[in-house]
């Protein structure tokens, strides 16, 4: 049985360790595989690994502590500063020599790499003969910086697998222009699970999850939402959020100060089985992100037949919902048009029932046995 590794930053609360996780699950039962985790932040992995599935931790004493470091510069506390500088610089220090070291050492048949900076250092220390693949999960929000960055570092890796076909034939075009030879490919990211029943779209509950950083817009969602209250001042909508953040206080101040604490709740992180049940009782979902590479949650909430709206600033809700089939998309962020369509929803069940049924046959697209027979097909292409 031939061998996978693959390295990830860490195996905490995120898509991209989501995605690494529910990766290894399903190709574990095909090859040998093993994550590599350069940190260790939680006592145990956020999501479920096959006991197939072996688990390397590089560094267990330090964690990356940017955001210490950024409060000590806010706070103007210049000898934390000189600490949490001193505590980055071994964090990095420790990161590349441990990193660079697994690489060098790695016997692996075929070596995954998650992230830029790793997927250089696997191009400069990897086994010559191994299969080497970079896995972006980022978009590059017109970016190019970030994106030559991309490029550059997968000057010597075999293939890059990309979220989007949109970023697929971007990647492909620049590596082009740089004479590289690294072929790009299109996988999306998978359901791990699809359920075995729907919602019955009864309930008058709104639900968005994700991690509560700036870029998901969680803090707009509360404006949408008190303007659509606003507006409909005796709707028995209530809406749901769920999932843990550095702007998790933020959030709460907001909904306090707007008085919506009867009308919105915050779960903060729930298991899978417990976020299912949720699904299951919610009628509409919202995203309000500011960027968005794939969108696994919209898949997961079609997956229970909910119908999606998003704004487009969230280029992967661009590839997955259909305006008018799956749900709606909200160009230019504009609240006013995003609570039209909550409103047409809201006050239609038959449109909501219609648009999930939809959800429900378009996320069929993204079941483990399709996205399985994609990921073993490109292996292969290696022997």
């Amino acid at each position: 049985m031939k061998k996978i590794t693959i390295f990830s930053l860490h195996l905490g609360y995120g898509g991209i360790e989501k995605s690494v996780i529910n990766l290894a699950n399903l190709l574990s039962d095909c090859y040998q595989v093993e994550i590599i985790s350069t940190y260790k932040i939680e006592d145990v992995p956020a999501f479920d690994i096959n006991p197939n599935v072996s688990v390397k931790y590089l560094i267990t004493k330090y964690k990356p502590n940017r955001d210490e470091w950024k409060d000590s510069i806010k706070r103007i506390r210049p000898i934390k500063f000189i600490k949490e500088t001193y505590k980055a610089l071994v964090v990095l220090i420790n990161r590349r020599r441990k990193t660079t070291a697994a690489m060098k050492s790695c016997d692996s048949d075929i070596i995954i790499s998650t992230r830029d900076l790793f997927n250089k250092w696997l191009g400069m220390y990897g086994k010559k003969n191994s299969y080497k693949i970079a896995w972006e999960h980022n978009h590059h929000h017109n970016d190019y910086k970030y994106a030559n960055k991309v490029v550059e570092s997968c000057k010597n890796i075999d293939t890059l697998v990309l979220v989007s076909d949109n970023l697929r034939n971007f990647y492909k075009k620049e590596m082009k222009n740089k004479n590289y030879k690294c072929k790009c490919v299109f996988i999306p990211n998978m359901l791990d699970m699809i359920p075995d029943s729907v919602s019955t779209l009864d309930d008058t509950r709104i639900i968005s999850v994700g991690r509560l950083s700036r870029e998901k817009g969680f803090v707009d969602l509360v404006d949408v939402y008190k303007e659509y209250k606003d507006k409909n001042p005796n709707t028995k909508w209530y809406l749901d959020i769920v999932g843990n953040g550095s702007e998790r206080n933020k959030i709460a101040d907001k909904i306090y100060t707007y008085g919506l604490n009867k009308d919105i709740t915050m779960h903060g992180y729930l298991k899978k089985k417990e976020l299912n049940e949720l699904f299951h009782e919610s009628s509409i979902y919202l995203m309000t992100s500011y960027t968005e590479s794939f969108g696994i949650v919209l898949i997961e909430a079609m997956s229970h037949g909910i119908p999606c709206i998003a704004f487009t600033s969230a280029e992967g809700a661009n590839d997955l919902i259909i305006d008018g089939y799956n749900g709606y998309l909200i160009p230019n962020r504009d609240y006013n048009l995003m609570i039209e369509k909550i409103e047409e929803l809201a006050n239609n069940k038959e449109k909501r029932l219609e648009l999930g049924k939809n959800a429900r046959s378009f996320s069929l697209r993204y079941s483990s046995d399709n996205i399985k027979k994609e990921w073993l097909d490109l292996l292969k292409r290696r022997g």
